[in-house]
């Protein structure tokens, strides 16, 4: 890992559309005035079905406007991004958040003092909460080899300083992370069997296993309207965050503590799930759940990682890990 001296390598940001381009267009709007003098932006619409993404690129006639011609769900539209880029550094920003306009410079000062910084968050803050001063994430904690379930640090406390510092953390989130292009050229692409959901976890697994850490940045902030995209118990939710809790645990843990989780997830974790929702007759969430849990009863051939190949002419491409049953 060499020593990060460039003062201002080009940061290419890079947001998802779908079926929100006015929220987008939010974005962008705040982006606009961001005082780092070197960025790219770059909107990836994931095949939005019911949107006028159009107007976007009306709008901000700045920005690299890229169409997918399907939906490739959180991971694989970054990645698309990704190859549209040309920045040294990438941010990986979700939609439905709004900046500082001093947000950048700090997470490049992150990359610059620790070579060993494979992906940088920075602190974010409830955008609906009073005052915009509650935060959603100030680092986090490892996920738990028996639950398999992680959690924030600072969560739903209200922001008083208290998490200005800058320091290692277990993993960041996924809805502001900043990833060196060295790292992904040695680690690969974000996992794009999830689809929603575990990814950015994932992610951190496959960067730390190739040497790098993970940083918080407690002097950039950022504001997430938190669930806008999929609402906060929608059955699309349920099922992929069921589904991927299982997928994560199986990839990222020992055969023992996968074996541990197995027996907790089926005996507890299962039967309190079908508990709650039939209570709550929300059948739509206990389909949905039944789903994610179904899935693993399936053969299913997945298809490798995705890794990022570089052209002869410099540009890049992806390419495939072997695939995996």
């Amino acid at each position: 890992m060499s020593e990060n001296t460039t003062s201002t390598p080009l940061v290419s940001i890079i947001t998802i559309n779908y079926n929100q381009s006015a929220v987008t267009c939010q974005l962008l709007d705040s982006l606009q005035h961001v005082t780092y003098p070197s960025v790219e932006t770059i909107v990836v619409d994931n095949a939005s079905p019911d949107d006028t993404p159009e107007i976007i690129a009306e709008r901000h006639p700045w920005v690299t406007m890229v169409r997918s011609p399907e939906n490739l769900g959180f991971a694989g539209g970054n990645n698309l991004g990704v190859l549209h880029s040309k920045g040294q550094l990438l941010l990986f920003l979700n939609n439905d958040t709004e900046v500082e306009p001093g947000f950048l410079e700090p997470l490049v000062d992150v990359w610059r003092q620790h070579p060993d910084a494979g992906m940088i968050s920075p602190r974010i803050i409830f955008y609906f909460s009073e005052e915009r001063n509650t935060i959603q994430y100030a680092g986090a904690r490892s996920i738990n080899p028996v639950t398999g379930r992680g959690s924030k640090i600072g969560f739903m406390e209200t922001d008083t300083g208290q998490y200005d510092e800058t320091r290692p953390t277990d993993y960041c989130h996924g809805a502001a992370v900043m990833v060196p292009l060295e790292v992904i050229r040695t680690a690969g692409l974000m996992p794009d069997l999830y689809f929603l959901y575990y990814e950015e976890h994932d992610w951190g697994e496959m960067i730390k296993r190739r040497g790098y850490s993970i940083y918080y940045c407690g002097s950039s902030r950022i504001f997430h309207k938190e669930s806008m995209s999929t609402g906060e118990n929608s059955p699309l939710k349920t099922y992929y965050m069921t589904r991927n809790r299982i997928i994560f645990m199986k990839r990222n843990r020992s055969r023992a503590q996968y074996l541990a989780f197995l027996l907790f997830f089926i005996f507890l974790s299962v039967p309190k799930n079908v508990l709650r929702l039939s209570r709550n007759r929300e059948w739509d969430l206990l389909r949905a759940f039944g789903r994610g849990c179904r899935w693993h009863l399936e053969r299913h051939r997945l298809q490798g990682d995705p890794v990022l190949a570089v052209e002869p002419d410099g540009s890049y491409r992806i390419s495939r890990t072997p695939s995996t049953s």
